[in-house]
């Protein structure tokens, strides 16, 4: 049953990407915040690459002048993550996160099957706002689709 409005973020380590690979555990990586968390289905792919990561490096000063901090996760390894948020001249601050073998996902309840894309089991397409570790808004795209979880909207939801 994927995760709704009220409910706790799992706390299952993440690899986060800054100078290097640090493992974080999610508990406390959104413990005291107000965070935006869009995942991907896939790091390189053109949706994500020509729309959703980069309409949040676009808006990245406007979720922080609301206080948010915004983290993108993907089921890529951390190595692929690195070189997509280099690629995509990511902020520091912008957290990316790798969750390879898809146990986040997983215990959000948004994975999906791309096997017939031939990329096995990967994340849906969603955002979703939270405080303290807790979701107060949940937007998942539903397939082939591109609306809900962009910063555009998300934005235009936390006003």
């Amino acid at each position: 049953m994927p995760i709704k409005a009220g409910d706790r973020l799992p706390e299952v380590p993440l690899q986060r990407i800054r100078s290097g690979v640090e493992t974080v555990d999610t508990g406390a990586l959104f413990e005291g915040k107000k965070t935006v968390l869009f995942a991907v289905p896939g790091a390189f792919t053109p949706t994500c690459s020509e729309k959703h990561l980069p309409g949040y490096v676009e808006h990245f000063d406007d979720f922080r002048k609301k206080g948010i901090e915004v983290a993108c996760v993907s089921v890529n390894d951390p190595f692929v993550m690195q070189a997509w948020g280099q690629s995509q001249h990511v902020p520091d601050d912008l957290m990316m996160l790798a969750d390879g073998n898809g146990e986040f996902t997983r215990a959000l309840g948004l994975e999906m099957d791309a096997s017939a894309y031939g990329m096995g089991t990967r994340s849906k397409r969603f955002a979703i706002y939270a405080e303290d570790g807790v979701a107060k808004q949940i937007f998942i795209e539903a397939p082939g689709e591109f609306r809900v979880s962009s910063a555009e909207h998300v934005l235009s939801q936390l006003s």
